[in-house]
């Protein structure tokens, strides 16, 4: 039986809920002093649905922004995220939003429907990207898709505040500099280990792996229904334990944030036959860092356990 272990989030529930927030939204959004969405001291009002495009659209806005991200608790399976009035308030409110889209968060998606707003800018990160719903959606591991939604953030806030554009430019150079190392980091691994064989057990490390020139041999249909939070097909699971147990894979990342029972006897298996695991999350952990310390440690982290999987062949 299928079982995720991250606990949820207290959930809204049905129509009357729904009807609830929109309610409150809107409540929120007439009572909001100075309107536009304007913070005080003329800050433009953010709402980011996960915390990692929450980092970067903070440092990209620097003093002229007023960032919420609503997604921040590591011990919640950002898949299951069910919204709340506070939520509501935050989003009726908001100048800006940005949302990761492709049916990742599809909460967000029902609050700005609930309580729609001709003046609010919205960045969909899948509609940026020229993705739908059914691909992977878990864009910030994608180190080129990071830098378009830098640019279009800096691009969105320089349309929204013309007067500082500028500014908002500078923090987009300052923000570049700050993630050289993550992109060094990224580079120095393709460089040592490009082509090696890895096993993930779910999507969320495909688009990095590709990045850093790694050979995902995981089984697609499994990392999908994980990800999806379904029951993954035996046979995959049975190829899975294959290619851990002939060490055909040489690391295995794992998802902490949505373990299941099936993934957590892969981890166990993979430790059993000394293949290292390297554990990622899918919001920044720890909460409050910044998004590119986040990546750092999980590159510095991956990039040690292919030096030590290579020392032990």
């Amino acid at each position: 039986m299928w079982r995720r272990t991250a606990q949820r989030a207290a959930p809204v529930r049905g129509a009357a809920a729904l009807a609830v927030l929109t309610a409150f939204a809107l409540g929120a959004a007439a009572c909001e002093s100075g309107g536009g969405g304007t913070a005080a001291g003329g800050a433009i009002r953010v709402v980011a649905a996960e915390n990692f495009w929450g980092s970067l659209v903070t440092q990209l806005g620097g003093s002229h922004v007023s960032v919420t991200s609503v997604v921040t608790d590591p011990n919640v399976d950002p898949h299951d995220y069910q919204s709340s009035a506070g939520n509501a308030r935050a989003f009726a409110i908001a100048q800006y939003v940005i949302v990761n889209g492709a049916g990742y968060d599809n909460w967000a998606s029902s609050l700005l429907n609930a309580n729609q707003d001709t003046s609010r800018r919205v960045l969909d990160v899948a509609a940026l990207l020229g993705k739908h719903e059914g691909d992977n959606p878990h864009f910030w591991y994608g180190p080129a898709f990071v830098t378009q939604v830098a640019d279009r953030i800096t691009t969105d806030l320089s349309a929204i505040d013309s007067a500082d554009s500028s500014y908002f430019m500078q923090q987009r150079t300052a923000l570049e500099t700050a993630l050289q190392p993550y992109h060094d980091r990224i580079a120095s691994i393709k460089q040592q280990f490009s082509g090696r064989k890895i096993a993930s057990t779910e999507s969320i490390f495909v688009y990095m792996a590709a990045a850093l020139g790694l050979n995902v041999i995981s089984p697609p249909a499994f990392m999908q229904a994980v990800s999806e939070g379904n029951d993954p097909p035996a046979a995959t699971v049975a190829e899975f334990n294959q290619q851990l147990q002939s060490k055909e894979a040489t690391v295995l990342v794992y998802n902490r944030q949505t373990a299941t029972d099936v993934t957590t006897n892969l981890r166990q298996l993979a430790t059993q036959e000394n293949i290292p695991v390297v554990g990622v999350t899918e919001t920044i952990e720890p909460p409050g860092t910044s998004f590119q310390l986040w990546m750092a440690g999980e590159l510095n982290a991956l990039q040690n356990a292919l030096i030590a999987s290579r020392r032990a062949q």
